[in-house]
């Protein structure tokens, strides 16, 4: 190709070459866009089909589908400005210093990630789902936090414990302990939980002294 543009260039004269020397990277930025634009496209269908397949919540959708749409324009962001000429080792660079915040955030933010991964994983692997009556054993000894699954989001798992959900008490576990605990999941016919303690004080029966 390089070899083309040189014999184009010295078939032309000095104003079109000017504007050769334009045109060209800018066609090659405006290609690299449109694969991009591309190919978030297929991806976002490809991420659609998986979270739909395995009945994912909406939120992994999203924050997927938008992660993946900044690792692929970023990347191509980075590769149109090399294409317009910016040196490779201010991309570099910039590039070394983007990563080193990142790993630094990634670190700090680990706990967060681990519970949505570990989301992803209960999903997934279909290790328990909502309406089901699990317990989260310390060992095969103690009796552990159980409570009927009302719902899973990214970082929580919430267990009704007692009562009912309008006037009881739940459990907000986070994702991650299911991986790395026992846990016990009744099939069928579950255990009732424990009714919420009344401690509205109800007024005496008893004569007053006389």
């Amino acid at each position: 190709m390089n070899r083309t543009l040189q014999g184009l260039r010295a078939q032309l004269p000095p104003w079109a070459i000017e504007w050769l020397e334009v045109i060209v990277p800018l066609a090659q930025v405006a290609l690299i866009l449109l694969g991009a634009w591309l190919l978030v496209r297929v991806a976002r269908r490809l991420i659609e089909r998986v979270t739909t397949g395995y009945a994912l919540p909406g939120n992994v959708d999203l924050v997927t589908r938008r992660t993946v749409a900044f690792l692929i324009y970023g990347g191509a962001l980075l590769w149109g400005l090399e294409r317009l000429g910016v040196s490779g080792t201010v991309l570099w660079t910039a590039f070394t210093s983007f990563a080193a915040v990142g790993a630094v955030a990634f670190f700090a933010a680990w706990s967060v990630l681990s519970n949505i991964f570990c989301a992803l994983l209960i999903f997934t692997t279909r290790m328990f789902w909502p309406g089901d009556t699990i317990e989260v054993l310390e060992n095969g000894e103690k009796p552990g936090l159980k409570g009927r699954v009302l719902d899973i989001n990214l970082v929580f798992t919430t267990l009704e414990e007692s009562g009912s959900a309008q006037g009881g008490t739940t459990l907000k576990i986070p994702n991650s302990m299911f991986f790395q605990r026992a846990v016990r999941r009744w099939h069928g016919s579950a255990p009732a939980l424990p009714r919420t303690l009344d401690l509205t004080p109800r007024p005496s029966t008893e004569a007053p002294p006389g």
